[in-house]
């Protein structure tokens, strides 16, 4: 007999080779019915796979996100044998779940998929799943792998090459093999509804100067009314696009003359980073936050110093050469090593900590071409950073600060669904890290006790620390349940180390300072995305570029449009106004499209009557009123979006 471990707490025995699926049915036929995979002593298992020992066993649903990667990871597979049955010459490569759905890169030789194609696919896809085949593991040795490949598929073959033997496995199902490491649904019946989403190019290993590849993109799910509500979700996704909304707003454009991945913000763009930028400057102030400027640019060996340049000088931007010998610079990739250098100006007492160094710091990656999207994925952004030196005694209550600061943040954007993630290093690949275990160990319970002295609702991620430190992430949910993650703080022990920074402490000993990394808004383009995105355009009403438009019936009104428009101005509300020779419905429509909050239109009974009348965004008729009440009504509003920091 084996005891198996459930997530509530309780154990129960089993005989020897029980599976996971039986498992289920010993808790509840109706449970087991919708169990699609499992995980064993947190290595993912099939459902049918025999368990010969003690342990922790989770049984997952599509509703669960380890259920959707393995119901989205299993669909590939079918992808894969559908394309394989309709282009004879294709080639496979891999096919992950993501996300939303899964995808599968193929060479396709001489041919190519369009949208025309989907459907042919699609139905292909869903006859495969009527057969209700079996997934079925099997390992096999590296020579019999490459065997099955050898002259059939280069790409498999090249994956082969680069495992260990004794770690490869085939995945059969139908007439159809893939090399696969696990993690299925129990058979292709579950899948009911499919949808082929786009194709889009690929390089082979994401190297632009391999040959690219065809990547199809879909998408799955147990029932059909599923797949219904998505796409129905995923229209209204396509109408917030915030590439669709920029335009349309006039907030941002990109142009290949300047270079891909390199936004251009327009007045009305730049306006909204500036209130953004001033809403946590004050926030930041009050905290104690010292604002400082480092360059575009610096010398490759401060990045050498750092860190930065092993982990990721393949993937920037190639150093800057000077006409001096040996002189080299690169584009910024990061603020922090430059906080560093600022913080080892002066000799500091531990009396002078902690020291928060906050900046609005434009930073410059380069992202592969097929990789760029819009604003949230770019080659030059500019990061809400801040770093905070502090004694160890002083890291508890600066980073429950930074909890509070992001909190702030979140509330007063309207971003009310969130989860914590604290993302721990990987014990298994310590190449991956710098420092010792002593300081990561001391860093990894520092965030824990902070997120749970705070009440977060948060989960562990092991492996998703940064190179230098663990970190907080805040996963936010927008308007559409998609999570992004928003808003980071990292403690690191490690680059005090590497730029030498110390204090003297009360012993008049010499100390290495703590630094926290932080960045609430994260990346200001990608967040100006995702809210753009959340909000449809609609942004609180204390962000909007324009609060208010005032739009005269007709040129006899202008003067008293002016004259309401000042009284707006002078009350620090933004507005403008529309005077052009146009009907007012047409200047309503218009509004509405560039989403102002308030349109006030006047014409000859409000002039007479010193009043205005006032539609608010969406249609909803305010009536007839007089200004001083409608600046109480717009002040009132933005005083309730916009939280106070304390």
């Amino acid at each position: 007999m084996i005891q198996i471990t459930l997530p509530d707490g309780s154990v129960r025995s089993f005989e020897k080779d029980v599976t996971p699926y039986e498992v289920a049915v010993d808790i509840s036929a109706g449970f087991a019915r919708n169990v699609i995979s499992a995980k064993f002593n947190d290595t993912v298992v099939e459902t049918t796979t025999p368990l010969t020992t003690d342990g922790s066993l989770t049984l997952y649903t599509f509703k669960d996100d380890a259920g959707k990667k393995a119901f989205w990871h299993s669909s590939a597979h079918v992808l894969a044998q559908a394309l394989e049955e309709l282009y004879p010459n294709v080639k496979l490569w891999v096919g992950p779940a993501i996300d939303n759905g899964f995808y599968y890169d193929v060479d396709l030789d001489e041919g190519s998929i369009s949208e025309k194609d989907f459907k042919s696919i699609e139905t292909k896809m869903i006859e495969i799943a009527r057969g209700k085949h079996d997934f079925k593991m099997r390992e096999v040795s590296k020579a019999e792998a490459l065997s099955y490949y050898k002259g059939k598929n280069d790409y498999k073959v090249d994956l082969i090459e680069n495992l260990e033997d004794g770690t490869i496995s085939f995945c059969d199902h139908s007439s159809f093999t893939d090399l696969c490491r696990g993690g299925h649904i129990p058979n292709t019946g579950i899948i009911k509804a499919v949808k082929i989403l786009s194709v889009a190019g690929a390089y082979y290993k994401g190297d632009e100067k391999n040959k690219q590849l065809t990547r199809v993109y879909g998408i799955s799910f147990p029932k059909q009314k599923e797949l219904t509500e998505y796409l129905e979700l995923l229209e209204e996704a396509k109408k917030r696009d915030h590439r669709k909304l920029g335009k349309e707003l006039e907030l941002f454009t990109f142009s290949q003359k300047v270079g891909q991945g390199l936004p251009l913000w327009l007045p009305k763009g730049a306006a909204l980073r500036e209130r953004l930028e001033n809403f946590l400057k004050a926030a930041q102030k009050k905290a104690g936050y010292e604002m400082v400027v480092t360059p575009h640019i610096g010398s490759k060996e401060l990045y050498v110093t750092s860190g930065h340049y092993a982990k990721y000088g393949a993937d920037s931007f190639q150093p800057i050469t000077t006409p001096s010998e040996g002189e080299e610079f690169l584009l910024k990739p990061m603020n922090c090593p430059h906080h560093c250098e600022i913080y080892n100006t002066k000799p500091f007492s531990y009396k002078e900590l902690p020291k928060r160094y906050a900046e609005f710091g434009t930073v410059y990656r380069y992202e592969q071409s097929g990789e760029l999207h819009g604003l949230t994925r770019v080659r030059g952004f500019t990061q809400d950073d801040a770093h905070i030196f502090c004694t160890p005694d002083q890291l508890d209550k600066e980073f429950k600060d930074v909890i509070d600061l992001v909190l702030y943040v979140f509330g007063s954007l309207g971003f009310e669904n969130f989860t914590a993630q604290v993302s721990l290093r990987d014990p298994e690949n310590p190449d991956k890290y710098i420092g010792s275990d002593e300081n990561w160990e001391k860093a990894e319970q520092a965030i824990l006790s902070a997120a749970k002295d705070k009440n977060l609702n948060f989960v562990v991620e092991t492996g998703e620390a940064a190179f230098y430190g663990p970190k907080l992430d805040f996963m936010v949910k927008d308007a559409l349940g998609r999570q992004w993650q928003l808003g980071t703080i990292q403690v690191d022990y490690n680059l005090p180390e590497r730029f030498d920074l110390s204090y003297k402490g009360s012993d008049n000993e010499m100390h290495r300072p703590v630094m926290i990394h932080r960045a609430p808004f994260g990346s200001m383009e990608r967040f100006i995305a995702i809210l753009l995105e959340h909000t449809g355009g609609n942004f609180p009403l204390w962000l909007m570029p324009e609060q208010v438009i005032v739009l005269s019936i007709s040129e006899k009104y202008e003067k008293y449009a002016e004259k309401v428009l000042i009284s707006l101005e002078n009350d620090e509300i933004r507005a403008l106004t529309d005077n052009r020779n146009e009907t007012v419905g047409k200047k309503i429509r218009e509004a509405e499209m560039q989403k102002f909050p308030y349109m006030i239109i006047v014409g000859e009974q409000e002039e007479k009557d010193n009043t205005i009348t006032v539609r608010q965004h969406g249609g909803e008729d305010l009536g007839t009123i007089n200004v001083e009440d409608f600046i109480k009504i717009v002040k009132d509003r933005v005083s309730k979006s916009l939280k106070t920091f304390k």
